[in-house]
């Protein structure tokens, strides 16, 4: 399974190691992913997301029911039957 938040699309970005000499090497920002299950209220159901921190921020804020129709929305989470 790759390294995607299921909410945002947030992927891993590419960047350099920067010595003392400054000599460059490649390098990856890896997302910090966490495995959680929500309750959507709304449904009556229980869901489990592969989801960045950043957007468990988000969930806090707005709600998951709003996040999930949001990222529907920006076709990032596949929309339920």
């Amino acid at each position: 399974m790759s390294r995607i938040c299921q909410l945002t699309g947030k992927i891993a970005m590419k960047g350099n190691h920067v010595s003392f000499s400054n000599r460059k090497t490649n390098r990856q920002f890896k997302v910090n992913l966490k495995r959680k299950r929500f309750f959507v209220p709304e449904t009556g159901e229980w869901v489990t997301l592969r989801v960045s921190t950043s957007a468990l921020k988000n969930i806090n804020k707005k709600g998951i029911f709003a996040c999930i129709k949001e990222a529907e929305a920006n076709g990032i989470l596949a929309k339920k039957k």
